[in-house]
């Protein structure tokens, strides 16, 4: 994932944004993706789950860590419940179809592998 419109940054410049303000991808029903600008190689976003909305498919990490801070709602990762302030750190290798009962709002990262 990738930052859209992301320009190159002056060294010391300071970005700020809002993050409802950043365009929407809509990943499956339900679920949608804000990708937010941040230096290479990790990428950052967020994701807004709706009400009863699940993942599309198993989300593989074979070549990227992920981890993510629920801030509202409640994620069900398989038979666990993260609810507002849990982190989450999945290693590469990992994979997880997350789903929330409640919506929820979570913000994350990919790294590299390493």
């Amino acid at each position: 994932m990738n930052a859209p419109d992301q320009a190159p940054r002056t060294p010391g410049s300071v970005l700020t944004l809002h993050v409802d303000d950043v365009p929407t991808t809509e990943i499956g029903p339900g679920i949608l993706l804000r990708e937010l600008p941040g230096p290479a190689p990790l990428s950052f976003w967020v994701v807004d789950f709706e009400p009863g909305a699940r993942w599309p498919g198993v989300d593989v990490h074979e070549t990227v860590g992920e981890g993510y801070y629920v801030a509202e709602g409640e994620v069900i990762e398989g038979d666990l419940r993260h609810g507002p302030g849990t982190y989450v750190v999945l290693e590469q290798g990992s994979s997880h179809q997350p789903r929330s009962e409640t919506g929820a709002r979570v913000f994350g990262y990919n790294h590299p592998a390493g």
